[in-house]
């Protein structure tokens, strides 16, 4: 059978508004095609061997959960998980994991929170609290896709030139509800804020994941099998037409 191992980063600190759902979606897509997908849960004082993992899951949380793994990130797994990522390993990252993939987090308080430093995104603590449904248009490579999710969000995140915008955003506020980018990506790494969970609402980003990692273990000519998403395609569009009246 073929197997893919994932990472999941620091499931009980970081996993606010179903963002745990999205392991559920790619253990779920993965199954039903064959593959195996082992999760490996990655908590405060656990050693990982980074090179062995093919996709890794770094959730939302309250600034609260942020700064007690923040030295953990950084110290412990930081070394393996940047040596990883510069390897192309596949990950994603929602809200607050995906800023503390950036160099750094300025709090409410003034706190500066330091990140890995593998995204060049810094995010700063805004007055105004940007929440809601949210539509970006992707496209990485296979045409254009409109991706929905829920916003939640005090941090505004803002761009440097060594990422490029996940997508343009359609409805919503995005990264700082100034520029119109929703999301970054770097390598194989995709960040944003959209929760929901993202992945069992957008199924082409799912199966886009899977197969970078498919092809990252098993070579290039490792192919994704078709499968099926009406109703989550469905879903999808009534969300689409509603926030911005056309699909």
């Amino acid at each position: 059978m073929t197997t893919l191992r994932l990472a999941h980063l620091y499931p009980d600190h970081m996993n606010v508004y179903g963002d745990r759902g999205n392991v559920i979606a790619l253990r779920q897509r993965c199954l039903r095609r064959g593959i195996e997908l082992e999760i490996i849960p990655v908590n405060p004082g656990d050693m990982i061997d980074w090179g062995s993992v093919d996709l890794a899951f770094f959730g939302g949380g309250q600034d609260s959960g942020q700064a007690l793994i923040t030295t953990d990130l950084i110290e412990r797994q930081g070394p393996g998980l940047r040596a990883a990522i510069e390897n192309d390993l596949v990950m994603l990252a929602i809200c607050g994991g995906y800023q503390l993939l950036g160099h750094y987090f300025l709090t409410h308080t003034g706190e500066r929170l330091p990140g890995l430093g593998v995204l060049d995104v810094h995010t700063i603590a805004g007055k105004q609290r940007m929440i809601g449904n949210i539509v970006i248009e992707v496209d990485v490579g296979q045409g254009p896709w409109r991706l929905v999710g829920f916003e939640n969000h005090s941090g505004r995140t803002f761009h440097g030139a060594g990422v490029k915008p996940l997508g343009k955003v359609l409805a919503g506020y995005g990264d700082n509800g100034q520029d119109g980018w929703g999301g970054a990506i770097y390598r194989n790494t995709f960040g944003c804020y959209l929760h929901g969970a993202l992945l069992p609402k957008n199924p082409q980003l799912t199966d886009h994941l899977i197969g970078l990692a498919l092809r990252r273990r098993y070579g290039a000519n490792a192919e994704l099998a078709p499968l099926p998403a009406e109703r989550e395609l469905a879903a999808q569009r009534v969300m689409v037409q509603r926030l911005i009246g056309r699909v």
